[in-house]
C-alpha cells in the first residue's frame, strides 16, 4: 500500500467534501514509456499486484541476422513469442499473465532503434527450458530444428521485504536506453481512494517536520508495516505546496 498526504490548495478544498471516497481502479498512464514518475510507479504496483515468488523474469535478445528493423518489427516477434508460451499454458490450463518491457537506443542521426531487448515479467506455468525453447523461428524444410532468434534466459522471482520494487526499478531505470512497456489484459489493477478529512496542512507540516519514525506511522495503520526500503517514508518540501509525505507499506500476515 502507497500513502500520500499532502495539503489542498484553497480552490481544492472548496471542491473536495472532506469524505472518504469509495475505492476506484487506477487507470493506466497514457504514455507506453517510462520516462514519466507516474508511469513507473503504476508498473511496480502492477508488478507487485500480480508476480510473486517463482514467477519469471525473462530476457530475450537478438543474433545479428534477426535483429529487427523498426522497433514494430521487434514488438511483433516478441508478441508471436507471448501467443506461443500462451497457447502452450492454455493446454496445461493455465493462463498467461505478462508485463513486457522493450527496451532500445537510437542512432542519433537517424531514429533507427538498436540494442533492442525485451524484459517480460510472466507468471509460473510452463518450465524455464520450455519457456526458452519458444524464442525461436519456425521451422524451415530442410532443418532438423527451429532457429534461435538470440540469447535469452529466464530467472524465478525472488520477492523481499518491498516485493519486487527492485525489479520494478531496474526495469525502469536505465540512463542511457529508452523503454516501452504494455501488459496482459487480465492484470490485477491498482486501486485508489482519498481520504480529504484525515489529515490538516498543520498537521501534516508537524509530522513532517519532526520526522516521525516507522512506529508512529504503523500505529496509524493497523497490520501494515513499513516496508525497510529507504523510501518507506519521504518527507518532500515544496516552496508552493509546502510538506508532503509519501509512505510504503507492505500487509503484516504477507510473507515475501
Amino acid at each position: 500500500m502507497e500513502v500520500d498526504l499532502y495539503p489542498y490548495t484553497k480552490m481544492q478544498q472548496r471542491v473536495s467534501k472532506g469524505k472518504r471516497s469509495k475505492r476506484k481502479r487506477e487507470t493506466q498512464p497514457k504514455q507506453n514509456n517510462l520516462n514519466d514518475k507516474n508511469a513507473r510507479r503504476y508498473l511496480n504496483q502492477l508488478i507487485n499486484g500480480n508476480f510473486k515468488k517463482n514467477d519469471y523474469h525473462v530476457t530475450c535478445t537478438y543474433r545479428e541476422e534477426f535483429l529487427p528493423e523498426t522497433l514494430e518489427d521487434a514488438e511483433k516477434e516478441v508478441r508471436n513469442f507471448l501467443r506461443r508460451i500462451s497457447y502452450r499454458m492454455k493446454k496445461a490450463n493455465q493462463e498467461l499473465k505478462y508485463i513486457l518491457v522493450t527496451e532500445y537506443s537510437t542512432k542519433r542521426e537517424s531514429d533507427k532503434p538498436v540494442r533492442i531487448h525485451h524484459h517480460i515479467t510472466i507468471n509460473q506455468g510452463l518450465s524455464r527450458d520450455d519457456i526458452e525453447n519458444l524464442w525461436t523461428k519456425p521451422k524451415e524444410k530442410g532443418k532438423k530444428h527451429r532457429e534461435s532468434i538470440g540469447f535469452i534466459n529466464t530467472d524465478r522471482l525472488q520477492p523481499d521485504e518491498n516485493g519486487l520494487s527492485a525489479l520494478s526499478n531496474y526495469l525502469a531505470k536505465h540512463p542511457r536506453g529508452k523503454k516501452r512497456w504494455s501488459s496482459s489484459r487480465n492484470l490485477v489493477r491498482p486501486e485508489s481512494r482519498t481520504n480529504d478529512h484525515k489529515y490538516s496542512r498543520r498537521g501534516i507540516e508537524k509530522v513532517a517536520k519532526n520526522q516521525v519514525d516507522k512506529d508512529y506511522w504503523e500505529k496509524k495503520y493497523p497490520g501494515w508495516k513499513i516496508t525497510s526500503s529507504d523510501y518507506g517514508i519521504e518527507n518532500v518540501y515544496n516552496e508552493q505546496t509546502g510538506w508532503s509525505i509519501y509512505l510504503k507499506f507492505r500487509r503484516k500476515d504477507i510473507q515475501p
